[in-house]
């Protein structure tokens, strides 16, 4: 079959944000990406940028986004920078110099974007993705049929993803396994026979569970009580009383509907569906660091 899709770090095209983040990436270099992958016959491309990032504003952001729809690009990913000194302590030049733009420039780049792109015809798919109207990802999404593993979202339920290379990951139906984080551990291991898996962490019933609740708001952006309580043979609305009661704060601000049958994640509410989807997790800790953030 080939290679026909292809993904592309482009982050930002401005020319002070790449020397901030020390990736210089001119357009016309990923306009000559794009040129040779078309013509090499991939149909589907992706483009992936950042809003957060040092020396980025908001009329900055517009011109990376006018740069990007010139491309035509199939599909976008647009993240937001997760800044995690605590994790990467190279970040922490970012705040001793200020070079970081304000929670409120972030949300506002945010819905820029989002305004932008649903204007050009993308589909928002969820969780920062956007698609064309005829991608296999928009297609999914209004047949209900699409589905999310750790690498983000997919049209193929259940498929397994191996990871290789050091600190790598792979998801099987079971769990997950990371590999060694530094070079010389992931060599010696596979020099012994064995692989360089460090940790894993195999589901138990109710990470099952919680992650069809996850999964279920993530691509479907709803939670039929009925029809899950049947899958999972135990009252729904019952046993996870105290996560939707959570969700009251959202309901107020219009992001999510309650109702005896279920919840919905509401057009208003879409941007923010990681932030419902959080009530659901077991294990997430209120302030620790995270890579992923709703702005």
């Amino acid at each position: 079959m080939g290679a026909w899709r292809a993904s592309l770090g482009v982050q930002d095209t401005d020319p002070a944000v790449q020397q901030a983040i020390h990736r210089v990436q001119p357009p016309a270099m990923n306009e000559r990406a794009f040129t040779l992958l078309r013509n090499a016959g991939f149909t589907s491309i992706n483009v992936d940028l950042i809003y957060g990032l040092p020396k980025q504003t908001v009329s900055t952001f517009a011109r990376t986004i006018d740069d990007v729809l010139g491309l035509a690009p199939d599909r976008l990913s647009v993240f937001s920078y997760a800044h995690v000194p605590a994790l990467k302590p190279s970040q922490r030049i970012f705040d001793q110099q200020g070079l970081l733009p304000s929670l409120d420039e972030k949300l506002r780049m945010q819905v820029l974007a989002r305004q932008r792109l649903l204007a050009a015809g993308y589909v928002d798919v969820g969780m920062d993705h956007y698609a064309r109207p005829n991608d296999e990802l928009a297609v999914a999404l209004r047949e209900r049929e699409l589905h999310r593993n750790f690498q983000g979202y997919s049209t193929r339920a259940g498929a397994s993803v191996y990871g290789f290379g050091i600190s790598a990951i792979s998801s099987t139906p079971d769990g997950y396994r990371q590999n060694c984080k530094d070079l010389p551990g992931y060599r010696q291991a596979l020099m012994r026979g064995e692989l360089p898996v460090v940790r894993g962490w195999r589901l138990s019933e109710e990470d099952r569970r919680r992650q069809a609740l996850i999964m279920g708001l993530m691509c479907e952006r709803r939670l039929d009580f009925a029809a899950l309580s049947e899958e999972f043979r135990l009252d729904v609305a019952g046993v996870y009383a105290a996560e939707l009661a959570s969700l009251a704060d959202l309901e107020a601000d219009g992001i999510v509907e309650r109702t005896a049958a279920g919840i919905e994640v509401t057009d208003t509410g879409l941007p923010f569906v990681r932030v419902v989807a959080a009530r659901f997790d077991a294990y997430l800790r209120q302030g620790a660091a995270c890579h992923s953030r709703a702005v």
